[in-house]
C-alpha cells in the first residue's frame, strides 16, 4: 500500500508552503508566465470594471422604467378613483362604504396591483359616516411616516418610496409604494391612497442577465487566456531560442546559430544575432591564432636565447672570477654584468614557464608535502635578503604540519615569490608567514606591514610586468612575472591565491590548496583579513619561529609542542595536538 508521501504526483504534507516559492521562482524565470499572468490580471480588471458598470447601468435603467410605469399606472388609478368619488352623491355610512369598496376595485383594475391601502387623513373633523381605514395589512407595515407626511402635506401630489415587499417564501422582494390623496363625498373627508408594486419579475430578469454576463466573462477570460498563451508562446519561442543559443555560444560552441525565417522583427533579430556570432567567431579565431603565434614566439625566443645566454654566462663567470685583477670601473662593470646575467636567466626561465601555462602543457609532480617544512626552507633561503632590508621573518604554524598532495617545486616558488614581494614592499617591518590546515584544505599566508595597495592596484597585482609605482625600480631583482606565475601555480593545484591590502596597513597574500584531489568544498583555515589591520607589526606573543643569523629560532611563550619535523625545543608551538591527532581531526 502506497502512502501519501510515497505516491508520485500527490500533494505532500506542507505543499502549500512550497507553492508560493515555486510560483515566485517561475515568475522570475519565465517571461511567458509573467506575460500571461499580467495580461490576464489586467484583462480581468477591465472586464470587472466594465461588467460592473454595465450591470449598474442596466439595473438603474430597469428600475427607472419600472418606476415610470408604476407611477403612470398609479396616477391613472388615482384619477379613475377620484372620478368615481366625485360623481357619487352617497350621504350615509353604508353607501359610502359601498362606494369606497367600488373605488378600491377600480384602483386595482386600473393600477394592476392588489396591494391597496387607504387611510383617512388625520386632523379632520370626526365623522360617523366616513369609511374606516382598510386595505392590505402587510402594505401598511412598509409605509413609512415620512411618506405619509408628504402625502398629507401635499394634496393632489404623487409620491413614491422603494420598499421591500413580503413574498410567499418568507423573504422580501424589491418594490415601490406610490402614495396620493382622494377627496371623498361631503361628510367623509380626505383619504390617503397607497398602491404597492412588486418588482420581483424585474429583479429576476436582472439576475438572469447578470448570471449570463458572469458566465460570458468567465468564458471570455478562458478564451483570452488561451489566445494570450498561444500568441505569447509564438513570440517568446524565438526569444527562448535566442537565449539557448547565446548560452551555447557563451559556453564555447561558436558554430551555433539561430534559425531565421520570414522578414519580421524576429527574423531581423535572428539575422543580427547570427551576424554577431559570425563576427565573434572570426574575431576569436583571429585572437586564438594570434595567441598561438605569440606563445610560440615567446617559447622559441626563450629557447633561442638560451644558447647565446649560456655563452655570455660562461664569459661573464670568467670575467667575474678575475674581477679583482681589473681596475675599479672595470671591476664594477663585471659585477653588474654578472648580476644582470643572473636576472636575464631568471627572466628567461619565467618566460618559458608562462609559455607552458599559456600552451596548457604544465604537468604537476605531486607528492605528500609538509608546508611548514617547505615554508621554513623558503624563509631560510630568503633570510639574507630580508636582513638586508631590515625585515624580520616569522613563521606561525598552529596546525599546518599536515601533509598535502602538491608539487613542492611550484609551491616553494609561490612562497619565495610572496616573500620576495613582502620584503620589497614591507618597509623593513616584520613579515609573518602563517600555515594552518583543516579537514579539506591547507593554507599559507604571507603578511607584511608595509605600504599596502588601493583597490585599483590590488585588482592588477597579478598582471604580468605590472608595478603599482612605475617609477620605482625592483630592488631585489624580480622579473615582474612572479605573482602571475604564482597565481597560475595555485590554479593548477585547484587552489586559490587571494589578496587583502589597504594603503598604510600592509598586505596579506593567502594561498589555499585542497589536501587531496578529491576534496569537496574547500574552506580556507586562515582568515584573509587580519585582525591587526592597523598595526605596524605583529604582537610579540603566541607561537612564532623567527630567522636570526641564517638559522631558524623558535620563540616560546605558550608552553606547547613544536610540529613534527621542525627543529624546535618543546613549547615552541602552541598546538596541543600531535600530528597523528591532528590528522584524525
Amino acid at each position: 500500500m502506497t502512502t501519501a508521501a510515497e505516491a508520485p504526483g500527490r500533494f505532500q504534507p506542507g505543499w502549500w508552503r512550497e507553492e508560493p516559492r515555486r510560483l515566485a521562482a517561475l515568475w522570475r524565470r519565465s517571461l511567458q508566465f509573467r506575460t500571461v499572468i499580467i495580461t490576464l490580471a489586467l484583462s480581468s480588471l477591465a472586464i470587472l470594471v466594465i461588467g460592473a458598470y454595465i450591470s449598474f447601468s442596466v439595473a438603474s435603467n430597469i428600475f427607472e422604467q419600472q418606476r415610470d410605469r408604476v407611477l403612470d399606472a398609479s396616477n391613472n388609478a388615482t384619477i379613475a378613483a377620484q372620478r368615481i368619488l366625485s360623481s357619487s352623491d352617497a350621504a350615509d355610512r353604508a353607501s359610502l362604504q359601498s362606494l369606497m369598496s367600488s373605488t378600491v376595485r377600480t384602483v386595482q383594475a386600473v393600477s394592476g396591483s392588489n396591494a391597496i391601502r387607504y387611510f383617512r387623513v388625520p386632523d379632520q373633523e370626526s365623522s360617523s359616516i366616513a369609511p374606516p381605514d382598510r386595505g392590505d395589512a402587510e402594505l401598511s407595515n412598509v409605509i413609512t411616516p415620512e411618506l405619509r407626511e408628504r402625502v398629507q402635506a401635499n394634496p393632489g401630489g404623487q409620491f413614491w418610496q422603494s420598499v421591500g415587499l413580503a413574498n410567499p417564501d418568507g423573504g422580501t422582494d424589491p418594490g415601490v409604494v406610490v402614495g396620493s390623496d382622494l377627496e371623498a363625498p361631503p361628510g367623509a373627508g380626505r383619504y390617503e391612497l397607497y398602491i404597492g408594486y412588486n418588482f420581483a419579475a424585474a429583479q429576476d430578469s436582472l439576475a438572469f442577465m447578470q448570471a449570463v454576463g458572469i458566465v460570458g466573462a468567465i468564458a471570455l477570460l478562458a478564451l483570452l487566456t488561451a489566445i494570450i498563451f498561444l500568441v505569447v508562446r509564438w513570440v517568446i519561442e524565438p526569444i527562448r531560442t535566442a537565449a539557448a543559443t547565446s548560452r551555447r555560444l557563451a559556453a564555447g560552441d561558436l558554430g551555433v546559430r539561430m534559425p531565421s525565417r520570414g522578414e519580421d522583427e524576429l527574423a531581423i533579430l535572428a539575422a543580427s544575432f547570427n551576424g554577431m556570432a559570425d563576427s565573434l567567431q572570426a574575431r576569436i579565431r583571429e585572437l586564438a591564432e594570434l595567441s598561438v603565434v605569440q606563445q610560440r614566439f615567446v617559447s622559441d625566443v626563450s629557447h633561442e636565447l638560451r644558447t647565446p645566454l649560456t655563452t655570455i654566462r660562461l664569459a661573464g663567470d670568467v670575467l667575474y672570477g678575475q674581477r679583482d685583477d681589473f681596475p675599479g670601473p672595470t671591476s664594477r662593470t663585471v659585477e653588474l654584468l654578472h648580476t644582470q646575467t643572473d636576472r636575464f636567466e631568471l627572466l628567461l626561465a619565467d618566460l618559458l614557464e608562462i609559455s607552458r601555462y599559456d600552451a596548457g602543457s604544465v604537468e604537476l609532480a605531486t607528492e605528500p608535502t609538509n608546508l611548514v617544512h617547505l615554508a621554513g626552507d623558503a624563509i631560510e633561503s630568503m633570510h639574507e635578503l630580508a636582513q638586508g632590508r631590515g625585515s624580520e621573518l616569522r613563521l606561525v604554524a598552529p596546525g599546518g604540519h599536515l601533509d598535502a598532495e602538491v608539487d613542492p617545486r611550484r609551491i616553494r616558488r609561490i612562497v619565495r615569490n610572496l616573500l620576495g614581494n613582502a620584503i620589497e614592499h614591507g618597509e623593513g617591518r616584520p613579515i609573518v608567514v602563517a600555515v594552518d590546515s583543516n579537514a579539506t584544505a591547507i593554507a599559507l599566508s604571507v603578511r607584511d606591514y608595509g605600504l599596502g595597495m588601493t583597490q585599483e592596484e590590488s585588482a592588477r597585482v597579478f598582471d604580468r610586468f605590472w608595478r603599482a609605482d612605475p617609477s620605482r625600480t625592483r630592488t631585489i631583482g624580480g622579473t615582474g612575472l612572479g605573482l602571475a606565475i604564482s597565481l597560475e601555480d595555485a590554479v593548477a593545484h585547484g587552489g586559490t591565491l587571494d589578496l587583502w591590502s589597504r594603503p598604510g596597513a600592509g598586505t596579506v597574500f593567502r594561498l589555499t590548496l585542497p589536501r587531496t584531489d578529491d576534496a569537496a568544498a574547500v574552506v580556507s583555515p586562515l582568515p584573509l583579513e587580519p585582525d591587526d589591520a592597523g598595526a605596524e607589526g605583529p604582537p610579540p606573543t603566541g607561537m612564532v619561529t623567527t630567522v636570526e643569523n641564517g638559522a631558524m629560532q623558535n620563540g616560546d611563550e605558550s608552553g606547547a609542542i613544536a610540529p613534527e619535523g621542525v627543529d624546535a625545543p618543546p613549547g615552541a608551538f602552541p598546538s596541543a595536538r600531535t600530528p597523528e591527532e591532528a590528522r584524525d581531526a
